[in-house]
């Protein structure tokens, strides 16, 4: 006679896996790439940070259900978002069989009205190089959201998601040197970019305490595959 079958630690707790989405929201500000991190309220890893997400509903994809939960923390909608990598290790959620999928988010600024409501202790915007020790398998989901932003700015156009709607091409530069962590000749970096044909110039200007600033705004705000940088 055939022995029993190894138990299973989720036998009679649930049979199918449950899906989910976790969302990696980045955006920059004074020279510093930010994360947006939630505290967990209860379980295994009540007190530590994770990247914000929850279960796919019925009735909706899983974009639908990424671009919800982003919307319910912080009200934005409709900004780049993209979906970076399935996690489905049995292990990585102590609690019950989860498989979850990843995406990488992008916003303009941190002045968000964020609130973490009655599902988590609290929300907070992290430096991007200096995060905490995640929850779940998000340590992971960090780092290739973070490998996954430097890579598409260079061939592609998404620059414009972490920009407000008027720049200067200093502020521009400012980004790829931020999140790349190289620095890029002024010069030649100018040159590329105008002659990418991406930017319109503005009338107006930057004031400061130097010479007036140029200002630029995108023509379209669309993903595209180009050589940037």
């Amino acid at each position: 006679m055939a022995s029993e079958p190894p138990e299973h630690r989720f036998a009679g707790v649930q049979q199918h896996p449950l899906v989910a989405v976790d969302v990696a929201l980045f955006a920059l500000t004074g020279g510093a790439l930010y994360c947006l991190l939630v505290q967990v309220k209860d379980g295994s890893f009540a007190g530590k940070w994770a990247f914000p997400g929850g279960l796919v509903r019925a009735d909706e994809s899983l974009d639908d259900a990424a671009e919800r939960e982003l919307f319910e923390l912080t009200g934005v909608r409709g900004g780049y978002i993209e979906q970076l990598y399935t996690f489905g290790r049995p292990e990585r959620d102590p609690a019950r069989r989860v498989v979850s999928a990843s995406y990488l988010a992008l916003v303009a600024n941190l002045n968000l009205s964020v609130n973490a409501g009655a599902r988590y202790g609290a929300v907070k915007w992290f430096a991007a190089d200096k995060l905490p020790p995640l929850a779940y398998d998000h340590d992971q989901v960090g780092r290739m959201a973070l490998q996954r932003l430097r890579a598409k700015l260079q061939y592609t156009n998404i620059v414009y998601s972490l920009l407000p709607k008027e720049f200067t091409l200093g502020e521009l530069q400012e980004v790829y040197e931020t999140i790349l962590h190289r620095r890029l000749d002024r010069r030649n970096f100018r040159k590329k970019i105008l002659a990418l044909g991406l930017l319109r110039q503005l009338s107006k200007k930057r004031l400061g305490t130097h010479r007036p600033a140029a200002l630029y705004a995108f023509k379209q705000k669309r993903p595209m595959v180009i050589e940037m940088v």
